[in-house]
């Protein structure tokens, strides 16, 4: 295929390939009046415009900072239904515990999820993936987990793998929410029964259980887990949003790809997570939305630990649509610097999927990159209320601006 030299870089700007743990986070390599070649949806070398290959094609981007493209290790991007009323209801000072007495929260959403096609379920989460996209994310993982009934969990994964024809998309099988009876064999169910069935029609490329006081225990989610790893998906968790049981540890034990929230954990978790190779995912969403504490990214970087950024795109306590703003936020809410923040939502957002050939500039990695409207690539984590990102290359190929709205 023909090669293509893009010039015009004010600045080329990449973390160094793989995970980057604690202070390495900061150390990006800034190249000032830059080149990239581009063949076959790959990068062939990036260097000084003045030391670049010729090229029979050659692309002039205007003299603006290019970065790599962003990757969301966590979304909820494929659901029915909405919670402005819960919204409403909980600036107004109603407790969670009464939102759901009264229908709402996260169970209304699964009513909605469930009554929902997998085309319409496909038709839905479209738009938010082109927000997602259009800010900057160039690979997306999305999650399921507002079925309770394994029908509708399917049917988010197949509407997912649907969506993977216009996406880079990581369908992730979530075990979310208990029910309220019979715990015991749905646990049992989910092991033998749904595990089995997504690993084997490749419907997801890992589990995920949320492990908490109103979700599942330590021991159920051991147990999901580990009959996840017996059936060849990889492992996360959901872990210390609002207490800490000890759901950082076993992710920590079991050598989980991620651990995500994290807003409860405290010193021990944080030396837990700096001697493992499992990386902290912290969503500053959440904490911009629901008003929790944030969680310890700055600890984690300085204690040495792999630090991650997503949006946790959806629609209870994270209605984020822009990973660019989730980046902005986490220099913002968590403490990181904008070096730091690329670094997270880039290679170590890839590693928290399990993805090694993207995230960084570098000869033989995924040609996914950001041009931005400024020469200055800190613009990234400077800007609010308006879109950095200027162009979208996925492969090395432009991708036109979707004019959906996010319903």
């Amino acid at each position: 295929m023909t090669a293509t030299l893009y010039t015009g870089i004010s600045q080329l700007v990449t973390p160094r390939p793989g995970p980057q743990r604690g202070r390495a986070m900061r150390e990006l390599s800034v190249l000032t009046d830059a080149a990239l070649l581009v063949c076959d949806g790959r990068i062939r070398w990036a260097g000084r415009r003045a030391e670049a290959p010729r090229a029979a094609d050659e692309h002039d981007l205007g003299g603006v900072a290019v970065v790599p493209g962003l990757i969301d290790p966590h979304t909820h991007a494929v659901w029915a239904g909405d919670r402005l009323a819960d919204f409403e209801a909980r600036v107004e000072g109603v407790s969670y515990e009464e939102i759901l007495a009264r229908g709402g929260g996260i169970r209304s959403t699964m009513r909605a999820t469930a009554a929902a096609s997998e085309e319409e379920l496909a038709a839905l989460a479209r738009p938010r993936l082109h927000a997602l996209r259009d800010s900057g994310a160039t690979t997306i993982e999305v999650k399921s987990g507002y079925g309770l009934d394994f029908g509708t969990e399917r049917r988010m994964l197949e509407a997912a793998r649907e969506l993977g024809a216009e996406f880079a998309l990581l369908p992730t099988l979530l075990i979310h929410v208990p029910p309220r009876e019979g715990r015991a064999e749905y646990v049992r169910a989910v092991c033998e029964d749904l595990i089995p069935g997504v690993a084997r029609e490749g419907l997801a490329q890992a589990a995920d259980v949320f492990c908490e006081r109103e979700a599942f225990s330590v021991a159920e989610t051991r147990t999901i887990l580990e009959a996840a790893r017996a059936h060849g998906l990889a492992t996360k968790l959901h872990a210390d949003q609002f207490h800490t049981l000890g759901g950082v540890e076993l992710a920590c034990e079991l050598g989980a790809l991620s651990v995500d929230h994290l807003e409860a954990s405290g010193p021990a978790q944080v030396a837990a997570l700096a001697a493992s190779s499992t990386v902290a995912t912290v969503l500053p969403g959440v904490t911009l939305h629901l008003g929790l504490p944030t969680a310890p990214a700055r600890a984690l970087v300085d204690g040495g630990a792999c630090v991650a950024v997503g949006t946790d795109l959806n629609p209870g306590s994270s209605p984020l649509f822009s990973a660019g703003l989730a980046l902005a936020l986490a220099v913002r809410l968590c403490g990181l610097t904008p070096a730091e923040a690329l670094t997270a939502c880039t290679v170590n957002a890839a590693a928290a999927l399990g993805l090694g050939d993207r995230g960084a500039l570098v000869p033989g990695a995924r040609a996914d990159f950001l041009t931005l409207h400024s020469a200055d690539w800190r613009d990234l984590a400077y800007t609010l209320g308006a879109n950095p990102v200027r162009g979208v290359y996925v492969g090395g190929h432009p991708i036109h601006p979707s004019k959906e709205t996010p319903p």
